[in-house]
């Protein structure tokens, strides 16, 4: 017995083989039953994801974070109504009688989970003399940094891309550092450009990305009016698996994508038509597929729209490619970067601004500019390569993260259930991004690294 092991520690242990655990049953008990605040396991590691995600410079981070409430969906004003506001002569009629138009928004928390296994064998040999000691912790540690990835990348996945080479009815070819843009479980539609029409095969999701070859693989045929998929069509989602992206909210109606049309859904919205009060301002400034630098004026005329509609950035972020490429072009006009603070929003509470809980961030026009390496990157229009990031300017008074259930871990050894020899463990979260005015958040696309 070693001379750390307490002799209650020990007799606990020995009564492993009972209770079907490596430790005893009392040894920071991991339940497989669902509790808000259960066990030392479930509070300690569920609070470790909570912190670790909210502790991040990425763009999670900077987004605001409520409780999800009684609630499913909320309201947008699309329509501020006509000719109901006019001057009235001494006795002239009285404006037309004419009502806002209202369009209902409904959305579900969405389930979030990474799971991971150790074989038994693994745990005991791992604790001898050479091994890499507690593998059942390390395997946790390194789910735990995949699941904070796995969330980033959700809320920052592109939307819309066009292929390169289309295999089967059912595969598609878009560039490496695109396809990790679709999820498993996104629903599709498509562009076809040799008709010159929108797509839309009945429930077609994608079930595989081979991130080597940048293949995409669908649940069934992508076939509609007798066209399968083909190079230089737009494939773009209509319904997320996971977190509703950025990249989602700042897209309107017949956004151009390598030139040609999309139609990305985002909620249950289905009138996002580019310059009314429901579109997104600037969506993608070019939409060609064809590559430019990035320029101040491009920036500024995103600035420039949020503000004509009522909104004010509060947030500009990026990739690193075009944080560099915005500071040379700062330095070259003798213009620097500032620096702010960025208060981070958690309900109706806020981090008090020059704390170290909030971040400290170069300015653009004082807004505070967040460098992501998950920005979603546009491609050539033919699909064959990646351009740079994209460039997003929000306001995010109107965006948010809404949680229905913090992360949460749970541990399974029931070896009869797994017929294995196998300790399984699962982290998992219900959150959904909430967006209750696209009219305000910017985009521009099409830019080269």
């Amino acid at each position: 017995m070693s001379q750390d092991t307490s002799l209650a520690e020990f007799i606990s242990q020995t009564q492993r083989g009972l209770h079907g655990r490596v430790f005893g049953p009392d040894f920071l008990k991991k339940n497989t039953y669902l509790t808000t605040a259960s066990t030392t396991f479930q509070q300690t590691y569920g609070r470790k994801i909570w912190d670790a995600l909210n502790n991040r410079t990425v763009m999670y981070n900077a987004l605001k974070k409520v409780a999800w409430g009684s609630t499913a969906g909320w309201v947008l004003r699309t329509d501020r109504g006509s000719g109901r506001m006019r001057a009235v002569t001494e006795t002239g009629a009285l404006p037309t009688i004419d009502v806002s138009n209202y369009q209902g928004v409904y959305t579900l928390p969405k389930i979030i989970a990474a799971d991971f296994g150790v074989p038994i064998k693994s745990i005991v040999v791992n604790t001898l003399e050479g091994g890499m000691g507690d593998i059942l912790a390390t395997e946790l540690q390194a789910t735990e940094r995949d699941f904070v990835k796995g969330v980033n990348q959700q809320l920052m996945a592109g939307s819309a891309h066009s292929i390169s080479a289309s295999g089967t009815s059912a595969t598609f070819t878009v560039p490496t550092g695109v396809c990790e843009h679709f999820k498993i479980g996104d629903t599709i539609n498509w562009y076809d450009q040799s008709a010159s029409t929108y797509r839309a095969p009945t429930a077609i999701t994608v079930s595989s990305i081979d991130t080597t070859t940048g293949e995409v693989t669908l649940s069934g045929a992508a076939t509609a009016g007798g066209q399968d998929l083909a190079a230089g069509d737009v494939v773009y989602v209509i319904a997320r698996s996971g977190l509703t992206g950025l990249d989602d909210i700042c897209m309107e109606d017949a956004a151009a994508v390598g030139g040609k049309g999309s139609a990305v859904d985002v909620y249950n919205v289905t009138t996002r038509t580019a310059g009314t009060y429901a579109a997104a301002a600037n969506v993608s400034y070019s939409g060609t597929g064809v590559g430019r630098a990035l320029t101040l004026n491009m920036i500024d005329a995103c600035i420039q729209k949020v503000r004509e509609r009522g909104g004010e950035p509060k947030l500009i972020t990026m990739g690193w490619d075009q944080y560099f490429n915005l500071e040379r072009l700062l330095n070259a006009h003798q213009r620097y970067m500032g620096q702010e603070t960025f208060q981070v929003g958690v309900g109706d509470e806020r981090t008090l601004e020059g704390t170290r809980t909030g971040l400290v961030l170069s300015t653009y026009m004082g807004i505070p500019i967040l460098p992501d390496p998950d920005a979603p990157k546009s491609e050539t229009a033919s699909g064959a390569a990646a351009l740079g990031s994209n460039v997003y300017v929000l306001d995010t008074d109107y965006i948010e993260i809404a949680v229905a259930m913090q992360p949460q871990y749970i541990e399974n050894r029931d070896f009869f259930a797994a017929n294995a020899m196998v300790v399984r463990g699962l982290i998992y979260m219900m959150a959904e991004t909430r967006c209750t005015r696209f009219d305000v958040q910017a985009k521009v696309a099409d830019l080269l690294a």
